[in-house]
């Protein structure tokens, strides 16, 4: 499996100052991992988008995956009460 390269929404850096950084760091490995297998267990797609989701503590990673072009395109990463507002 090629592995993909990752790109990210510019709202995202502005969702991680909100969260503690030891928090960051853990997303940021999830993120990582995500390159690898982009549809490993714990992913879910989300209904009526062309969206997944990943868990990581208390906080949900939204992205997108494009396959053609070998790209994760993260698209919103915030607490789980608050991810699916807006998004």
């Amino acid at each position: 499996m090629e592995k993909y390269s990752l790109a990210f929404k510019k709202s995202v850096a502005k969702d991680l100052r909100n969260i503690p950084n030891k928090d960051v760091k853990r997303i940021l490995k999830c993120i990582e991992l995500l390159c690898k297998n982009p549809r490993a267990d714990g992913c879910i797609k989300l209904s009526g988008q062309e969206r997944y989701r990943v868990r990581q503590g208390v906080y949900r990673i939204v992205y997108e995956i494009q396959d053609m072009e070998l790209i994760i395109l993260v698209v919103k990463i915030a607490h789980r009460s608050a991810v699916y507002k807006n998004s």
